[in-house]
């Protein structure tokens, strides 16, 4: 289940929202259920907010002896449509 982060709808100075939606929060919810309209404790308007998306970081490619060591085979290109082994 996706993760979803609200906030309140009432400017932050506002004593008619509650601590929780104030700050905002987060809420484990299947994706088939319509984005919450309130606060589940104060009732107050809540938004939906656009969160970051987790993406796996992109290392550096492995080297030769890196990629042998992991039991892939190098090859090197010698002439056009030609590859030996290293």
């Amino acid at each position: 289940m996706p993760l979803y982060e609200y906030i309140s709808k009432a400017p932050e100075d506002s004593d008619s929202c509650c601590r929780v939606c104030s700050k905002g929060f987060e809420l484990r919810r299947p994706v088939d259920r319509a984005a919450l309209e309130v606060c589940p404790l104060c009732k107050n308007p809540v938004k939906k907010l656009i969160s970051k998306v987790n993406s796996p970081k992109v290392t550096k490619p492995f080297s030769v002896t890196d990629a042998k060591k992991a039991g892939f085979t190098v090859l090197e290109k010698r002439d056009e449509g030609v590859f030996e082994k290293q």
